[in-house]
């Protein structure tokens, strides 16, 4: 049988081990939403860039089957990726990103390369804190997306 010492330990020993684990568990925690914030960014650039690689592809083939990539093409490419439409009306798919971060190239043998570069800043700052069980991280970084297509 439990008496009330027993019992008062017990749950003393509880919030010790609380204390001690609590702080790995929060760093688990927020480490795991930021890889996966972090990752679903990296899918909506690629995923735009592809997009946008897609619409020159299709765009800069004139009629006699050669490639003229216009300055108007890679315009509408850039807000392509950066918006999803052609338009540039809305708000940007992946907040912060610029039509100014956006490359639209001819690469030579009829390809074309869209490429983005995005500086990528956490959903919870700039630093991971380690909690006290080693450095902060930081949560800066460039997020890049290169897609080369052949113009059909």
């Amino acid at each position: 049988m439990r008496t009330p010492a027993t019992l008062t330990r017990q749950r003393g020993l509880a919030v010790v081990e609380a204390a001690i684990t609590l702080p790995f568990l929060l760093f688990v925690m927020f480490a795991a939403t930021e890889f996966t914030f972090a990752f679903v960014q990296h899918t909506t650039l690629t995923k735009a860039a592809r997009d946008a690689a897609r619409y020159v592809a299709e765009e800069a083939i004139d009629g006699t089957l050669t490639m003229n990539l216009t300055t108007a093409i890679q315009d509408d490419a850039r807000r392509l990726l950066v918006y999803g439409n052609k338009a540039g009306t809305g708000t940007p798919l992946v907040s912060g990103l610029d039509v100014n971060d956006v490359s639209v190239t001819d690469v030579g043998s009829e390809n074309i390369e869209v490429s983005v570069t995005y500086p990528y800043t956490g959903i919870l700052g700039s630093v991971l804190p380690g909690f006290g069980y080693g450095s902060d991280i930081s949560l800066l970084f460039s997020m890049s997306a290169t897609v080369t297509m052949r113009a059909l």
